[in-house]
């Protein structure tokens, strides 16, 4: 049956993926964002979808958009360059945003699904991280913005369930990547990919040999789906449990683009984790979900949209000088 959905941060990378997928069930949505990060170009292709409805709005002040069936909360600086940047806004979104949009669930008695983060684990000493791990988290560092304010979410959210009986759900994601990631927000993939198309020497923070787990933003965004019709209200990890090291990404972004420029080595930022992977078991049993992209055919899929961000910078620079 078609629902009404709310969806917050529908502007950003993953909440206008999700606007596609949900649409594309035949619900309603009404997308909400103060593009503090998000885009509108993000969602330009839903202008004209008659069950798609934008507003412009700040989620941390009170506001109610009419009854709806479900709510998924997206909202919240994502990337270390955005979070630290905006690091009062990352901590009123996780809080005071967050309060808000449970309360419309309960208002309304929707569902209610939140996005957090494999943040929530810190510098992990638990390797892979499984859900009951709680944690080494430096509440006091740079990246504390983010990650308290995430696992602040967590509690707010698991408080909501447990006193008010709001449906929730309560995700924790993975480094993911794709098309509309922002091109120069400092993650991972989006640094790599612009840089090698730029012909620049590629940034590896440290020796290289953290790592990450990356997924692709459809694989992501189908366990989430899965996971807001289910009854679970524990945290659930959706990530892809292949392990590359930094440097390892770093040369096949360079054999994809068909370059072989420099590495260029950096000091590892402050906090920054040694090692991620998600522990997916879980997600598997719950959910029949496992990603079916890997990170060749991720980074391929992904080609043309950085292509396109290259291009729109060369054009910028060509119009500044004329």
């Amino acid at each position: 049956m078609a629902q009404r959905i709310l969806i917050t941060g529908a502007a950003g990378f993953l909440g206008s993926h999700l606007c596609d997928a949900l649409l594309a069930q035949g619900n309603e949505v009404i997308g909400v964002d103060n593009f503090d990060t998000g885009s509108a170009d993000n969602l330009a292709h839903l202008m004209g979808e008659a069950r798609f409805r934008f507003e412009e709005l700040d989620i941390c002040k009170p506001f109610d958009i009419g009854a709806v069936h479900g709510v998924f909360n997206f909202a919240s600086p994502a990337s270390p360059v955005d979070y630290m940047r905006l690091g009062i806004e990352t901590l009123l979104v996780g809080s005071a945003g967050t309060l808000n949009t449970l309360e419309i669930a309960k208002k309304y008695g929707a569902s209610y699904l939140h996005a957090s983060t494999s943040e929530c684990y810190g510098d992990p000493e638990v390797h892979p991280q499984v859900e009951s791990y709680w944690g080494n988290v430096n509440p006091v560092g740079p990246r504390s913005v983010y990650d308290e304010a995430k696992r602040f979410s967590e509690a707010a959210v698991a408080a909501y369930h447990r006193y008010h009986r709001v449906n929730t759900h309560l995700v924790r994601i993975f480094n993911t990547y794709g098309p509309r990631l922002q091109a120069n927000d400092g993650r991972v993939i989006s640094n790599l990919m612009m840089q090698a198309l730029r012909g620049e020497p590629l940034t590896v923070y440290g020796n290289g040999s953290q790592t990450r787990s990356f997924c692709y933003c459809s694989d992501l965004i189908d366990g989430i789906v899965r996971l807001s019709k289910t009854d679970e209200h524990e945290p659930t990890n959706i990530g892809n449990p292949v392990e590359w090291t930094i440097l390892e990404c770093a040369r096949e972004v360079q054999k994809l683009i068909g370059v072989e420029g420099d590495i260029l080595f950096q000091p590892l930022p402050q906090d920054d984790p040694k090692q991620r992977k998600p522990d997916i078991t879980k997600a598997r049993r719950l959910l029949g979900w496992e990603p079916k992209v890997m990170l060749r055919e991720g980074l391929e899929k992904s080609l043309d949209y950085f292509k396109a961000c290259v291009a729109r910078e060369k054009n910028g620079r060509q119009s500044t000088a004329a």
